[in-house]
């Protein structure tokens, strides 16, 4: 009963009806807060009604709201009595099919907006912080599953890192040379073959100094050998320069490999770290696991103290730097009217990605602190468990309906063999009465055969209204029963019943002499 209490209760602040924090089932609601849930749901119903949802001092008053408030809920259709008595002295019960049916007609009605409140909110994404000693044996199995070697997992991290630095700064010198239109000279001497270039230039020096100082004739003739020797060496040095490429784009398609390998590699070091240090804390028997989650907090509290510290530290540090930049870049794009355009533009997207990660930062303060929210929460039944239950009682109300047909079709077949019954035995009266009465208008004994079968008669038919009495008053006994029952449950005070009955004498008397006056 009180799971379905809570059930309700959170169905009204759904809808948008605000309920104190302390009220956590229905006996909690007293007659203020269920005059003011009953006065926003009437108002959330009927946009045109303007019920207070604050209870007044005066009596006369409370009892003009009360009164107001439950013709309106009748006027909505509530099957039962509704009397400011119900608002004023609400029993657990009559508290219950109340707040049942204002959640019915605010779930029937289209014009309710509903407001989700901060203590039902789902959060949407769990955030992984810390979560070694919950998730122990998945990393474990996961870690052998896949056969990592984490005995020397560092040397390998250091080979890699320094394959890796070595690689990036070959294709940095190659990228910054494609970027100036032109191979700078040690690059071509590093990528071409010795042979090649040492013909080509002696061949250049070659032809130069001897255009120098020829005569026309032999210029001429010079020249086009110049241009047949020149021309092998331009196609193979294309072919080299297309070699080059695709060299470079294999080199950054492992420099790409061994990046995502190394990241990897260096994740599965922290794995390691973090299964190291949850191993040594699940077997650790001097301290309990409360306290080691306790020290993780405060451990996870000081990093997101150093964390803050650190970036208003860089912050400070960057500030000067990015000024320092951007005067820089207005000088040197002072005279290139395309350059500063693009420059602008870029400082627009950079604004635009400060913004968004502000707004990124916010969002997720937003999601841990509603995480938290969520967990202090206390954990409710799931949806499942809803459902099965709905079953049962669907199952259960058949079950009952089968039970109620069978015993009214029980209760028509008594009835008919009942009537049967009585009708054979008034025609068998008849039939006796009238023989027996024919017998006696000629013998003295046949007459006192007929005063006995009269008086027979007669005690039955008063055992059977006896009988019959009897049935009703058990019947009447028990409605009585039901009625105290109910009455008896109710919280009736009758302290406060005499006190609030002396305030209105007391208002009814201040007022007449106000009259009077």
């Amino acid at each position: 009963m009180e799971e379905y209490e809570d059930i309700l209760l959170k169905s009204l602040q759904n809808a948008g009806v605000s309920i104190p924090t302390d009220v956590s089932s229905m006996p909690d609601l007293n007659p203020a807060t269920v005059v003011s849930i009953c006065s926003q749901c009437l108002n959330l119903l009927d946009e045109t009604a303007s019920f207070p949802t604050s209870f007044p001092d005066s009596l006369v008053d409370k009892f003009k709201i009360c009164t107001d408030i439950a013709l309106a809920i009748k006027r909505l259709g509530y099957i039962g009595d509704m009397t400011y008595y119900k608002l004023l002295y609400p029993s657990e019960e009559d508290l219950y099919k109340l707040v049942r049916f204002l959640v019915e007609r605010l779930s029937e009605s289209s014009n309710v907006v509903k407001i989700p409140h901060l203590n039902n909110v789902k959060a949407t994404n769990k955030i992984n912080e810390n979560n070694s000693m919950g998730n122990l044996e998945d990393w474990i199995e996961k870690t052998d599953s896949k056969g990592f070697d984490l005995d020397h997992p560092q040397e390998k991290l250091e080979d890699l890192s320094l394959s890796n630095v070595l690689s990036e700064s070959s294709e940095s010198k190659v990228e910054d040379a494609s970027f100036g239109g032109s191979i700078p000279q040690n690059v071509i001497e590093d990528k071409l073959p010795g042979k090649v270039n040492g013909s080509f230039l002696a061949a250049e020096e070659d032809e130069s100094g001897r255009n120098t100082f020829g005569s026309e004739e032999t210029l001429d003739q010079k020249d086009d050998k110049h241009v047949q020797k020149v021309t092998p060496s331009e196609d193979h040095l294309c072919e080299t320069r297309h070699e080059t490429e695709m060299l470079q784009d294999q080199e950054r398609v492992l420099l790409k490999e061994v990046t995502a390998r190394t990241s990897e590699l260096q994740k599965l070091e922290e794995e390691f770290k973090m299964l190291k240090a949850a191993a040594h804390l699940a077997f650790d028997d001097q301290y309990p696991i409360d306290f080691h989650l306790e020290q993780l907090s405060k451990h996870v509290d000081s990093r997101k103290c150093n964390i803050m510290e650190l970036e208003s530290e860089w912050d400070a540090f960057r500030k000067p730097l990015e000024e320092k930049k951007r005067s820089l870049e207005e000088s040197l794009y002072a005279d290139i009217p395309e350059a500063q355009k693009k420059l602008q533009k870029l400082r627009e997207v950079e604004l635009e990605k400060q913004l968004i990660l502000s707004e990124i930062r916010r969002r997720e303060e937003e999601q841990s602190k509603l995480s938290e929210d969520l967990d202090k929460q206390p954990r409710q039944s799931t949806r499942t468990s809803y459902i099965e239950r709905i079953k049962e009682i669907t199952k259960n109300s058949r079950k009952q309906d089968a039970d109620i047909e069978r015993i009214l079709k029980e209760t028509r077949d008594l009835q008919l063999e009942s009537n049967s019954i009585q009708e054979r035995l008034h025609r068998t009266y008849a039939v006796l009465d009238e023989i027996v009465f024919r017998e006696a208008k000629k013998d003295p004994v046949g007459r006192q055969a007929y005063r006995l079968l009269t008086s027979i008669h007669e005690c039955f038919e008063q055992i059977s209204e006896k009988i019959l009495m009897a049935d009703r008053v058990q019947r009447e006994v028990a409605g009585y029963e039901k009625k105290l029952t109910s009455v008896t449950s109710r919280s009736l005070n009758v302290d406060k019943l005499q006190a609030d009955l002396d305030a209105i004498i007391k208002e009814n008397e201040h007022l007449a002499h106000r009259q009077n006056n």
